[in-house]
């Protein structure tokens, strides 16, 4: 089934998109011909449908790209919660994927806004330093 957003071609049945997440609308399957019923059967009992849950970001590719080119620390919690995700969503907890997922966001966030500042220090000491180094001249 080929999304109407993007093209992209999804399992039949599906109910968003994986590459972009849209909502797919799709024909349902006609019913199965109706046998004759025996003369007595037990009521049939079916779980309750779940409704299909939008796909979860994982952000891994941003945790890791924080912590090798940014902050190392913050990098690897980052890249912890990032691996949750993908399982949480797996067995159904879709509210926990999404807590991980956001929290491996905002670890992302924190070790790129503490490699700018560890940067940017770094650079201003080094200016100091010439500044200072060219006052001895």
């Amino acid at each position: 089934m080929n999304c109407s957003n993007c093209g992209q071609n999804n399992a039949d049945g599906a109910a968003f998109c994986v590459s972009c997440g849209a909502a797919l609308s799709a024909v349902p399957p006609s019913p199965p011909p109706a046998a004759a019923a025996p003369a007595y059967s037990a009521p049939a009992y079916a779980a309750p449908a779940q409704a299909a849950q939008p796909p979860v970001p994982n952000h891994l590719v941003w945790a890791i790209l924080a912590t090798l080119c940014c902050c190392l620390p913050t990098g690897i919690v980052a890249i912890i919660f990032a691996a949750q995700v993908d399982g949480k969503a797996a067995s159904g907890d879709y509210d926990g994927a999404r807590k991980a997922s956001d929290n491996a966001k905002l670890w992302s966030w924190i070790s790129l806004g503490l490699g700018l500042f560890g940067g940017l220090a770094y650079a201003g000491l080094m200016m100091l330093g010439v500044i200072a180094d060219a006052g001895n001249y």
